[in-house]
């Protein structure tokens, strides 16, 4: 028979400690996991990836490094979650259908437009994009903060100190707690040039900035119907982006020939395939 020992449990109200337990938590999925960071446009794992990367001398000019070693480096030395999760990160990184502009420079199957899956961890190599150079540069001259690992073994950057965008060009979608977040990649030197004009006029009006920076530019390519989306997302932060793909006319001596050149972004070739026979099937159009 065994006693309880009452002078370890405490009356509270359940109202007051949801309240507190469910603010810390959403506090640190929002900070800590899914949104990312305005100064270098980076979830906490993004960034991991990246750091780690550098450590262990995975740069843009050194030699492909197994997958799966840095998957385990990073989830060892600075993200103590999934290795799964840490994989897929470090895939879409290296795809240039998902991010216009790769952070990572992988070697082997990556994945596919059409929705094939990478090949395993262990299958592929890695190492940091030539771009990737210009997020982590000065990292090593003071530039920003440290802060202790998961353990206190070990320090990590608590953001990237490089010039690049990195929000503004390849965009970012998350759903944390409360808040979620959709931003649309866009061409460097566009924002380059929207930049500049801030900086040499901080009032100028959104007309005069979309001048300049006429809307997002996705890695697929494709053609944005309208600039009415573009326009309500840049001033009020909410709008969408309606898209179709582009076609090309060719013929030969015998036939003629629709080729498509660019889809919509985050559509997968396949599933549009399947879209297209199905309307043929409908005879909504003719195949």
């Amino acid at each position: 028979m065994t006693t309880e020992n009452t002078d370890t449990i405490l009356k509270i109200s359940l109202e007051k400690e949801m309240r507190k337990s469910y603010l810390d938590y959403a506090m640190s999925v929002i900070v800590g996991r899914a949104l990312p960071d305005a100064r270098d446009g980076l979830k906490p794992v993004h960034r991991r990836v990246l750091y780690a990367m550098k450590e262990m001398g995975s740069g843009s000019r050194s030699p492909y490094k197994k997958s799966a070693r840095i998957v385990g480096d990073t989830m060892g030395k600075y993200h103590p979650h999934g290795d799964q999760s840490i994989y897929d990160t470090m895939v879409r990184m290296a795809q240039n259908f998902s991010l216009r502009y790769p952070l990572v420079d992988g070697q082997g199957n990556f994945g596919s437009i059409d929705g094939d899956k990478a090949a395993a961890m262990r299958y592929t190599e890695s190492r940091l994009a030539t771009i990737a150079d210009s997020v982590l540069g000065d990292l090593d001259e003071a530039t920003v903060d440290f802060r202790d690992n998961y353990d206190g073994s070990l320090q990590e950057p608590t953001v990237l100190p490089g010039l690049l965008p990195g929000l503004l060009v390849n965009g970012s979608s998350g759903i944390a707690v409360g808040m979620a977040t959709n931003m649309a990649p866009h061409n460097l030197s566009e924002i380059s040039d929207a930049l500049y004009l801030l900086m040499d006029n901080p009032s100028v009006s959104l007309a005069e900035l979309m001048n300049v920076l006429p809307g997002p530019d996705f890695p697929t390519g494709g053609t944005i119907m309208g600039r009415k989306g573009i326009f309500d997302a840049y001033s009020t932060g909410q709008g969408s982006v309606k898209m179709r793909g582009t076609i090309v006319h060719e013929s030969d001596t015998k036939n003629e020939y629709l080729i498509v050149t660019e889809i919509p972004f985050l559509v997968q070739k396949n599933r549009l395939l399947e879209e297209v026979s199905k309307m043929v099937r409908d005879k909504k159009i003719a195949g």
